[in-house]
């Protein structure tokens, strides 16, 4: 199993590890390359003006980060074109598809860019250009490779002369028109031309040699090879059709029911969730999809150690059907602890309202898990995924939990997208979200905003006011706009207009959305008037960054109004995001 991830850079950890094991790829599927061309991978892809290419790099990769194959694709806006430069796979055994997977995403990527096609080149398939039998097998088998997309060479022209006399298997030329039946022109054949042989070639083209070649395009329109290797044409996969419009991918887990508190007033109950799946019935807006696994590392990575071991034990000692409230709240001194586990509810809580029962830790596990498995799809090149998770989590810190939340399931997936890019958390929940405040409060890769009611009324109380802005390397990173008890959804809209500006001057490559259905009217927990158009402006505003998209469910707890107030936000997501 893999998935094909986009490489933007060389800043974050794993996207070093990766590249280095591009590089590896490279120079064992490539001798010819010179040392320096591996070298330049990196540089590549962030320093457009040298190369006169702006490079796109997709890697195949599994889970563990370990890349089975990569593309690299270059883009040349001022022509109008992208030219392959690399697509290959490791040499052992690899899951079979892995290079047509990354053409197909190359191909997508060539056509949201409205590029005419991809140019490439391969080497001939003709014994008089290329003697070497074995060389010739291996030609023959990558042409016919890629007459399965359609993809020919150019033919009447002298682009497969070779530069110097004496040398053997000099590359074809060719084109994916990307579906169009229209062929492209002359003069457009002899500018791509042109382009791809000063920019990849200028030191070892004489010039004469590029004018011979560009002028030898006769033909108007271009023509291209018949297909040799295919029993009939009609066997050849027509190129993409016009990029359709994903659904977003919604991931939820059954895991989610056990965790019911049936007590008089507790109002995150399992109805929360089927409310909002009834809602998408029938949609093909949405497309659920299984949570994945993921080891406990990633929770480890985001909360203290001893608060996930107390979390396992305290619901493994408690008898099922009973629930443990905190009831004493001691002085959180690490060196004084109560032994019992009990007790020890009152030094991990911060509130009274926060049940610690039987079934809590797999159900905290199994919401982790589900957004997790959201920003895993945004690594594969999802635009857009909805974990519909609970219990919710915003209200989870590093060493405590309250607020109906155990684990901050939101902050684990943005500690999981942060290893390959900068990422930002906008919570817009009814209430501040304490737990993504102090869990990023110094980190600087991770910008934290949050639109809520005014703390100085509303739980959590005792932050989210305006003043707190970070702290040693995170201050400016983190933001937070209260708002009065009273606020019109036009006012809002506002605000969240700020919030969005800052979010995009961040530029981060990642947005994690904390979404909380308690800004609705007539919410038992909040004081908003949203509608669920309101909702559906509120997703449009935020589907117009047009960022890779995590939304995470936190709040919310009027049944009745749920589903639709979820339906809107979505939609104006879907609607928004090409």
């Amino acid at each position: 199993m893999f998935r094909i991830r986009k490489i933007p850079d060389n800043l974050f950890p794993m996207n070093r590890f990766v590249l280095e094991q591009v590089q590896e790829i490279l120079i064992s599927r490539f001798s010819s390359l010179r040392e320096d061309q591996v070298r330049a991978i990196p540089e590549q892809l962030h320093n457009p003006l040298k190369y006169g290419f702006r490079s796109i790099l997709f890697v195949a990769e599994n889970i563990r980060g370990r890349v089975r194959g990569f593309a690299m694709l270059m883009h040349a806006p001022d022509k109008n074109f992208c030219f392959l430069e690399y697509i290959a796979a490791r040499h052992e055994a690899t899951p079979s598809g892995i290079g047509s997977a990354l053409y197909e995403r190359c191909r997508e990527e060539a056509m949201m860019l409205k590029t005419h096609g991809i140019f490439m080149e391969s080497l001939p398939d003709a014994p008089e250009l290329c003697p070497e039998p074995g060389i010739l097998t291996q030609n023959k088998a990558r042409l016919k490779f890629w007459e399965r997309f359609g993809v020919r060479p150019v033919i009447n022209t002298l682009y497969e002369t070779p530069v110097k006399a004496g040398e053997t298997c000099p590359p074809y030329l060719l084109i994916d028109t990307l579906g169009r039946e229209t062929p492209i022109s002359r003069d457009y054949g002899k500018n791509v031309c042109e382009a791809i042989l000063r920019r990849k070639y200028g030191g070892y083209c004489p010039e004469d040699y590029i004018q011979k070649v560009v002028h030898s395009f006769r033909d108007d329109p271009v023509q291209l090879r018949p297909f040799r290797y295919l029993r009939k044409p009609g066997l050849a996969k027509p190129a993409a059709q016009s990029r359709q419009k994903k659904p977003v991918v919604l991931i939820f887990n059954d895991n989610h029911a056990i965790h019911h508190v049936r007590e008089r007033g507790y109002v995150e109950s399992p109805v929360r969730i089927k409310a909002i799946l009834k809602a998408f019935e029938g949609s093909s807006m949405v497309k659920r999809i299984p949570a994945m696994s993921f080891p406990e590392k990633f929770i480890r990575q985001v909360h203290a150690s001893d608060l996930v071991d107390y979390l396992k034990a305290a619901c493994q000692a408690t008898p099922e059907g009973k629930s443990v409230y905190p009831y004493v709240f001691p002085i959180r001194n690490p060196n004084r602890k109560p032994k019992d586990l009990g007790l020890l509810a009152g030094y991990y809580c911060i509130d009274t309202f926060t049940p610690i029962h039987r079934n809590v830790w797999n159900a905290a596990r199994s919401a982790t898990e589900c957004a997790l498995t959201g920003a895993d799809q945004l690594l594969g090149g999802h635009p857009y995924a909805y974990a519909l998770v609970r219990p919710p989590g915003h209200h989870a810190e590093t060493k405590v939990y309250g607020g109906f939340c155990y684990l901050n399931s939101a902050a684990i997936a943005v500690q999981y997208l942060s290893h390959y890019a900068r990422v930002a958390l906008l919570d817009i929940d009814y209430h501040h979200g304490n737990g993504h405040q102090e869990i990023f409060y110094k980190r600087k890769d991770v910008l934290t905003v949050s639109i809520h009611g005014n703390p100085s009324d509303t739980f959590p109380y005792f932050c989210g006011f305006r003043n707190e802005k970070g702290e040693g390397e995170g201050l400016g990173y983190n933001h937070n706009f209260p708002l009065a008890p009273d606020t019109c959804p036009e006012d809002y809209r506002k605000v969240l207009a700020e919030a969005l500006h800052r979010v995009e001057k961040f530029k981060p490559g990642f947005l994690v959305v904390s979404f909380g259905l308690d800004t609705a009217k007539g919410d038992p927990t909040g004081s908003f008037s949203f509608s669920s158009g309101d909702f559906k402006k509120a997703g449009s505003m935020i589907g117009s960054l047009g960022l890779p998209l995590l939304i995470v469910q936190e709040g919310g707890y009027l049944t009745r109004s749920m589903g639709g107030n979820a339906f809107g936000f979505i939609q104006g997501i879907y609607e928004t995001i090409a």
